[in-house]
């Protein structure tokens, strides 16, 4: 643990158990998401199915990617994860990103998509909110995550016709934002 990480956090004001909570939460979301999508995004298929199967694998390798950039800054703080993989799945911060009853209906797909993403957005807003100017490495983690996610919830809601958002699908490209949190 980095001693000094946490006791500037709690100089800072921040409950870092609370914080803590929140962290290991999300990270328990992105790793469930990134299983989840796996088999959303196997299920993808036909002439409507095909055109979203490569966004979908974006935002699904992006997801691992948060959970990778989540997991040194929990433990920094003097967090863990839990020693079971059922009780993290449990814990997770947004409800799970199941196919749906009809596995071949790509809307009822579009719309679990776009509701894990709308989740995430949440719960790093969240984060942002009680870090913003007290934890600058925690708010910094946050910010480029909710970037990315911001950005899955938009390349969603547009194929469920909610309108355009201004973002455009990455090109050879992941974790434009967290990119700078990952291990090398």
């Amino acid at each position: 643990m980095a001693r000094v990480a946490r006791e500037m956090v709690e100089k800072a004001g921040i409950d870092v158990d609370k914080l803590l909570e929140l962290l290991v939460k999300n990270a328990a979301a992105e790793l469930t998401t990134y299983y989840y999508y796996t088999i959303l995004r196997a299920n993808l298929i036909g002439l409507e199915g095909e055109g979203i199967k490569e966004i979908a694998e974006a935002a699904r390798i992006e997801d691992r990617n948060h959970f990778e950039a989540l997991v040194p800054r929990i433990y920094e703080l003097g967090g863990k994860l839990p020693e079971n993989m059922v009780d993290f799945h449990n814990i997770s911060a947004c409800p799970p990103a199941k196919l749906p009853k009809d596995p071949t209906d790509v809307q009822a797909i579009l719309k679990v998509l776009v509701a894990a993403e709308r989740c995430a957005v949440r719960g790093y807003s969240e984060i942002c909110n009680m870090t913003a100017g007290k934890d600058h490495r925690t708010y910094a983690l946050s910010q480029a995550i909710l970037h990315e996610e911001v950005e899955h919830e938009s390349w969603f809601s547009e194929f469920l016709g909610e309108g355009p958002s201004g973002h455009f699908m990455r090109r050879g490209e992941t974790s434009p934002f967290v990119r700078k949190f990952l291990p090398e």
